[in-house]
């Protein structure tokens, strides 16, 4: 668990599960970024949660905005602010050192360096761990994520054009890798 002045990092449970549930529905309505194109209710996103353990590879972390509190007593959480995980990029056995990466930000806190908060934690604690590969998959344009993964050492390795339809139309992914 990391706190900072405003805002409290720490592994995702399932104390969580409404608003990580409400954060990625915000992004299956309103964009492409997701190719999930039915929202989720929060118990079928619960085996997703519980796939993200404390330790190891698959890990959750969540960023929530730390709540007023009398300095004598820790912060209560607050509000979701965003979150970040390390999946399993394939699932067949020769790909166990390899992690699918993402971050989430809640559309209104955009802008704050949440996304690199968030990522600098989840690649300190993964470190140690049998991995050899980060990917990620960024649905274009999107100028924000392909900032945030060059600024943590993903390179471009690819381009799957017109990848998945959603809103009436296609949309490309370009595929990043992170040696780790």
């Amino acid at each position: 668990m990391t706190q900072g002045s405003d805002i409290l990092v720490r592994a995702a449970d399932l104390s969580d599960l409404e608003a990580l549930t409400d954060l990625y529905n915000h992004y299956v309505r309103e964009t492409a970024i997701t190719f999930d194109t039915a929202p989720f209710s929060p118990e079928q996103r619960r085996s997703w949660l519980l796939s993200h353990r404390k330790d190891g590879p698959h890990r959750l972390l969540v960023a929530r905005q730390r709540d007023g509190h009398a300095p004598d007593r820790p912060a209560a959480p607050g509000r979701l602010l965003g979150y970040a995980h390390s999946s399993p990029f394939k699932p067949k056995a020769a790909y166990a050192t390899s992690v699918e990466c993402s971050v989430y930000v809640a559309p209104d806190a955009g802008g704050r360096g949440l996304g690199t908060l968030l990522y600098r934690h989840l690649f300190e604690v993964l470190e140690g761990e049998d991995l050899h590969r980060a990917y990620a998959g960024i649905t274009v344009p999107n100028e924000a994520s392909v900032r945030l993964h060059r600024r943590f050492g993903f390179e471009r390795c690819g381009l799957y054009r017109e990848a998945g339809r959603k809103f009436g139309r296609y949309h490309d992914v370009e595929r990043f890798e992170k040696v780790l």
